[in-house]
């Protein structure tokens, strides 16, 4: 962020669909929040010294459960995003409706602008406008230039994840999986142990004399079995389980 001029910024937090106005100390590039006293540091609270006139520590009583400790958050990278002045926002997912956005001038990290709870964050500087919505999306413009339309908040859709099993002529299990990722064949023995998995990325297999398939008939994905050992008869699935059809190779005379 150019820094040719101080500036002093407020800090808002406004409900979903709004934004969240970061402020900057003088000198910065990007707000901080509301300055808030921090303790003082006072000599001996690193190490405080003991006086041997106090009674001894009472340990904690016998059954007592240790407070659990909060778990550590997890940043997980998103994406880069350009700002109308040349520094960069590096987006960040924390968890279910939270973002965070790191602003970088060239390898200095000015600020971080937060989105949690379904508030979008918002901050200023030298005429650079930016703003982090709840879904991790990131816009920004400069003043004088149009302001970008705000895009409507979709909250993602869910779906879920759906799965039959059939036993295959073989005598193995297949498991059709409808999942997020799209459809996928989980082949296994009849004692439960997994022998391979096929997908869209692969989606062909062969096992003991026996093919695996998935094929794709138009808009639907179809789950095809071949006996190789016994010349090529082949089953075809769907995946709600139903045989929808069955190829008998002739013997050879």
């Amino acid at each position: 962020m150019r820094n040719t001029r101080r500036t002093t910024l407020r800090s808002v937090a406004v409900a979903a669909g709004a934004a969240t106005l970061l402020a900057l100390p003088v000198g910065s590039a990007f707000a901080d929040s509301p300055a808030v006293p921090e303790p003082e540091v006072l000599p001996g609270i690193e190490q405080p010294s003991v006086d041997p006139s106090a009674p001894p520590t009472t340990p904690p009583p016998v059954g007592s459960k240790p407070v659990a400790e909060p778990k550590p958050r997890v940043r997980t990278y998103v994406t880069t995003v350009k700002l109308a002045d040349g520094s960069v926002a590096k987006v960040h997912r924390i968890g279910s409706n939270h973002y965070e956005a790191d602003i970088l001038a060239g390898s200095t990290k000015l600020d971080t602008l937060v989105s949690k709870g379904g508030a979008a964050s918002y901050g200023q500087n030298n005429g650079l406008h930016v703003v982090l919505q709840p879904n991790g999306t990131v816009t920004s413009w400069m003043d004088g230039s149009p302001k970008p339309q705000p895009q409507r908040y979709v909250k993602p859709e869910i779906r879920k994840e759906s799965s039959v099993r059939i036993a295959l002529p073989d005598w193995r299990v297949a498991t059709l999986v409808d999942g997020t990722h799209g459809k996928r064949a989980e082949i296994s023995r009849p004692d439960g142990r997994l022998l391979t998995v096929i997908d869209p990325e692969r989606p062909s297999t062969y096992q003991d004399g026996w093919t695996y398939k998935l094929v794709r008939d138009g808009k639907r994905v179809k789950f095809v079995v071949i006996d190789g050992k016994g010349g090529g008869n082949s089953w075809v699935y769907d995946f709600n389980g139903r045989l929808i059809e069955k190829y008998t190779v002739a013997p050879a005379r």
